[in-house]
């Protein structure tokens, strides 16, 4: 143990469906709840047990070690179990069975609202997280101007937390968690709140604290450029289990080859969670390819269906993409042109067709909003789903040259060839 900084020895955590308690209770509080209304919650007890308790495992036997000092990124899909895992490490929610040890103090930034009093300022907040580090008012003191830089927010230092828009929150999170000398920062994808440039900021904070200063970084992320620039070992957890542990473009590519093995032709979105809710005038149901298997050549037609549910009459519509690399790096987006769209409660199915792209051959996945207007009047969207029809690029059949042999450091998408003549010929004048 003495190089290592976390050690994970058979995790698990088991939450029960359709409970109503907090995953947060402690046994204090249960006693507590208990001793207020013992026959109550005896009652409650009973019915479970009557009805059958549906169990719900978020992690299942999970271990690895990591040093101190490593940059590790953890990676899987939505629902695998890294924001469980992260929990456990920084203490915030207990595991149902297995053990860890860390070595040194945790500073952790989950999700947006974790972590700050609401009703405490920005400067009051940065002391009593330094606090809860065991850090002594003068250590606080003599990184408190730092801090406040870095979170760009000296206006604001004295309002109320509850008052900052996300983004500053953020801000302000990230620069506390990492300017308060914790030996472990653990930070989950809520940096995705935050604009590029300040995203860019943190990767460049994070490895400074990992690399000068010898600290150990836990680093979830659904951007895979930003895992692979930070990292040097990856995580891929699927269905709450370890998938693979070791060299983080190897992770990666772990990773990507299992969303790509799982594509399908069909999606059904309906209750899809959804990162950024729109107006919901009108929601997606579910989108197609009209193909066997989700390939494409890198010389065809993109097109795919898409139908879609009125909640209030709609008399124009247009779709809008934006395709992604495995990685999460955006390629390009595109509006379609508004027409006539479907009544209240009614569905509609619409073909949505990007013609000829040229991509390169690889993975990507969709991002699909419905909305009205475009880029340069302006839009409204009112349903966005981020995360969807993933498919692969192949090279052109019967292929030779260039596209059939196009490496990753090219990039994601295939120029028409250049178009070049010869201008002017002849001796050299110092010949």
């Amino acid at each position: 143990m003495s190089d290592t900084a976390i050690k994970v020895e058979n995790l698990s955590k088991r939450y029960i469906l359709g409970s109503r308690g907090n995953a947060h209770d402690g046994l204090r509080h249960r006693i507590e709840e208990f001793a207020r209304k013992p026959w109550r919650m005896l009652e409650i007890a009973a019915r479970r047990r009557k009805a059958g308790e549906e169990e719900f495992w978020a992690l299942k036997n999970v271990s690895f070690d990591i040093k101190q000092g490593e940059v590790v990124g953890v990676i899987g899909r939505n629902g695998a179990g890294k924001s469980t895992l992260l929990k456990i490490l920084s203490r915030i929610t207990e595991p149902t069975e297995g053990r860890i040890k860390i070595r040194g103090r945790v500073a952790s930034l989950l999700e947006v609202g974790t972590g700050f009093h609401p009703e405490l300022t920005g400067r009051e907040n940065i002391y009593l997280n330094g606090a809860i580090l065991g850090m002594s008012r003068m250590e606080i003191k003599r990184r408190f101007d730092e801090i406040v830089a870095f979170a760009e927010v000296e206006r604001f230092l004295d309002t109320p937390v509850k008052r900052y828009s996300s983004g500053m929150y953020v801000r302000l999170a990230f620069a506390v968690a990492a300017h308060l000398e914790p030996e472990i920062l653990v930070v989950d994808e809520v940096l995705a709140v935050g604009d590029a440039q300040f995203q860019q900021k943190c990767l460049g904070k994070m490895q400074e604290v990992s690399r000068q200063q010898g600290r150990t970084v836990l680093f979830v992320s659904h951007n895979m450029a930003a895992v692979l620039q930070l990292t040097r070992t990856g995580i891929v957890m699927e269905k709450g289990k370890l998938r693979f542990h070791g060299d983080t473009e190897r992770a990666v590519e772990n990773y990507v080859g299992a969303m790509a093995s799982d594509a399908c032709v069909f999606f059904d979105v309906a209750k899809s969670p959804r990162k950024y809710m729109g107006s919901q005038a009108a929601r997606f149901v579910s989108f197609r390819f009209d193909k066997t298997s989700p390939i494409f050549f890198s010389n065809e037609h993109f097109c795919f269906y898409a139908k879609v549910r009125a909640y209030e009459n709609i008399p124009r519509l247009r779709f809008s993409i934006t395709i992604f690399t495995a990685e999460g790096i955006p390629v390009g987006s595109c509006f379609g042109a508004e027409e006539g769209g479907p009544r209240q409660g009614e569905e509609a199915e619409f073909e949505v067709t990007l013609p000829c792209p040229r991509l390169a051959p690889g993975h990507y996945y969709c991002g699909v909003a419905v909305g009205k207007g475009d880029h340069r009047s302006g839009h409204v969207d009112y349903d966005v789903v981020l995360e969807t029809l993933s498919f692969e690029v192949s090279p052109e059949e019967g292929a030779a040259g260039t596209i059939s042999t196009w490496t990753r450091g090219w990039g994601s998408v295939v120029f028409p060839d250049l178009i070049q003549k010869c201008i002017s010929s002849g001796r050299s004048a110092h010949e």
